[in-house]
């Protein structure tokens, strides 16, 4: 399985696309305007505990305030405050925590009014960026994140992923950390440390304490709020979470973001750096990889699948809705049931694709198509956790219910991907259409029905707007050579002046339209 990152840059803004055997999985997209990230720590101020939501307002410098519960403090809420006022004032110089002398635990169940007081200053993170009308998440229980661990100040706990099933690895790694753990910070082991050596662990450690004196340093005399500790840019981030032996490629289309790469993937993966690549050519790089294309057709209402099935997704304030559509299936299953499975089971690979390419978040039901075995409904629902393996955010899957809707919660720390894919219609001003590029896949899949359903023509010709007629024709090997390797039968065009931009239709040697 080969997989590969894109990276394209512009003046304002920097796109990843992540690529697995050619496929579209994940697409983000870092805006310079964004001072928020999820990762950020700042130095804030409180500004209202409310006593009802058990919960407080805080000023990190937004335009509406961050939202902190209760919950979100962290057990070591006290000895952060006195960390922060004596390093503040320049009393305490040694950021090291081993003579830091720990307070107790707040409790459990508490109180917001006990702990904290309006114009406190706090450190805080953010762990949710801003959505919509809300302002951001944030949580006081600080963690600065490496390649292969997350360091928790003021902690001394170690835990590792749950995602290393192996007993033995989890003990090694365990017994490893706290050989090399520093006192006064907490360890998370990721599940790429699985398998890797006490040096590899030691190093990535030791640079997230550089990170730490070099934050602790900013909070003499720093006013609030303040942005104390930036998180990685989100080529290095992506890289960090995801990156591992079977990347083949990652390739840059901006020279400074290119060397940027290339230093980081030489700091975390020596052997794997000569895969980074300046890409530099007059073809746009999402268009050079076909990411350009998938965009338009993976996004908007409706997701297209293979041989005719479609799901279509509905966004409501409250939840996502997915549909799942068989469309005008040629399908060879022997009766309807196992048609059902056959689809159910792609549409459940291209919904774990579209959650994690959206960035879909919150509620989603997905209604699939019924079927009356428990056999079936069991292999759909085990199909789509296996799908969803890869995925980094936090989700859950319920099996199906008596409607046949299965029901998924997937966490949400960044506003939903959403990817204009309509264009205006140049038949009429003022009105939007689908992408012509999306025109051209639907034809495709109509020319498939006919050239391999039971009533095959011998002779079919394609009616349509001139312009399209153009595309379909031009350039070697064009569009419609391709048809011809594909299914060995020559379609003929007709250039129709009279038709509208999407406008076309097929027609029998006979003149006869058929479809």
């Amino acid at each position: 399985m080969n997989r590969e990152l894109i990276v394209r840059s512009s003046s304002q803004a920097v796109d990843f696309a992540l690529l697995k055997d050619g496929k579209l999985t994940e697409l983000h997209k870092e805006e310079s305007s964004n001072d928020f990230s999820v990762g950020d720590i700042f130095l804030a101020k409180i500004r209202k505990p409310v006593t009802g939501l058990n919960a407080a307002f805080v000023n990190v410098g937004y335009e509406k305030d961050a939202f902190l519960h209760y919950h979100d403090l962290g057990p070591q809420l006290s000895s952060m405050l006195k960390f922060i006022k004596q390093v503040s004032s320049g009393k305490l110089k040694d950021y090291s925590l081993k003579n830091f002398p720990v307070e107790t635990d707040i409790d459990k169940n508490g109180v917001i009014t006990d702990v904290i007081k309006a114009n406190q200053s706090l450190l805080v993170q953010i762990v949710k960026e801003p959505i919509s009308t809300k302002g951001p998440r944030i949580s006081s229980e600080l963690s600065i994140a490496g390649r292969f661990l997350v360091m928790v100040p003021f902690s001394d706990r170690v835990s590792v992923s749950q995602k290393i099933e192996s007993k033995e690895e989890k003990d090694r790694l365990k017994r490893l950390v706290r050989s090399i753990k520093p006192k006064g910070f907490g360890v998370i082991i990721r599940t790429v440390a699985e398998g890797q050596k006490v040096a590899e662990l030691d190093k990535d450690l030791e640079n997230l304490l550089n990170k730490w004196s070099a934050m602790c340093k900013k909070l003499y005399r720093a006013q609030t709020p303040s942005k104390v500790f930036v998180e990685l840019n989100r080529a290095s981030s992506i890289l960090r979470d995801v990156f591992n032996d079977s990347y083949t490629g990652i390739h840059v289309d901006d020279i400074t973001l290119y060397n940027e790469v290339k230093d980081y993937v030489a700091e975390i993966a020596p052997d794997k750096e000569s895969i980074v690549k300046h890409y530099d050519s007059n073809v746009p790089i999402f268009e050079k990889f076909g990411i350009e294309r998938q965009i338009k057709t993976s996004f908007g209402r409706t997701a297209t699948m293979s041989k005719g099935a479609y799901l279509i997704i509905e966004h409501t304030e409250a939840l996502h809705v997915v549909d799942v559509n068989s469309g005008n299936r040629s399908n060879k299953a022997k009766n309807q049931e196992d048609t059902a499975l056959e689809v159910n089971l792609l549409a459940a690979s291209e919904i774990a694709r579209q959650l994690r390419l959206r960035d879909m978040g919150g509620i989603i039901v997905v209604d699939f198509i019924d079927m009356v075995k428990p056999q079936h409904r069991k292999r759909l629902f085990e199909h789509l956790r296996d799908e969803m393996k890869d995925d980094r955010a936090k989700h859950k899957i319920l099996p199906p219910s008596k409607f046949g809707l299965i029901q998924i919660t997937r966490q949400r720390v960044r506003p939903e991907m959403n990817i204009k894919t309509t264009e205006e219609d140049p038949n009429n001003a003022g009105k939007e259409v689908e992408a012509p590029i999306v025109l051209i896949d639907k034809i495709t899949v109509d020319l498939e029905k006919l050239l391999k359903g039971p009533a095959k023509d011998n002779s079919i010709t394609l009616n349509i707007h001139p312009f399209i007629a153009a595309y379909i024709t031009k350039g070697f090997p064009s569009l419609r050579t391709k048809w011809f390797l594909e299914y060995k039968r020559w379609v003929k065009i007709q250039p129709r002046d009279a038709y509208t931009y999407l406008e076309y239709c097929f027609k029998n040697k006979d003149g006869k339209t058929i479809y």
